[in-house]
């Protein structure tokens, strides 16, 4: 399924335990439709002792959480043109309007003939 938030979005928490924080997306993991937040669903993991950490310890990250339970606050559009020999390549949305839109001038110019 397509994500429609991606990476730097600013997202508010709709449900859950931070319900109405507010913050900016750090990560998306589209093959299980998670996001992670900054400073939002903080988890605390023991870690053993070990030989690059001998002393182990208590370490704090951020969890994941499911895009369903998140919504954009304030959404920006980039536009993205390339040019190939002086010829503007737009995006499938607006290439299908710009077919749609020649072909009804197509049919009220041969409707006034």
């Amino acid at each position: 399924m397509t994500m429609k938030i991606k990476v730097g979005d600013k997202v508010v928490v709709i449900a859950g335990k931070h319900k109405g924080t507010q913050a900016a997306v750090k990560k998306t993991l589209r093959k299980t439709d998670r996001v992670i937040l900054d400073g939002v669903n903080m988890v605390t993991k023991s870690l053993k002792p070990s030989q690059a950490n001998p002393e182990g310890g208590k370490v704090q990250f951020e969890a994941s959480i499911h895009t369903s339970n998140v919504a954009l606050t304030s959404k920006t559009k980039v536009k993205v043109k390339k040019t190939t020999n002086k010829k503007a390549i737009a995006k499938k949305s607006t290439a299908k309007k710009t077919k749609t839109t020649k072909k009804v001038l197509a049919k009220k110019a041969s409707a006034k003939k």
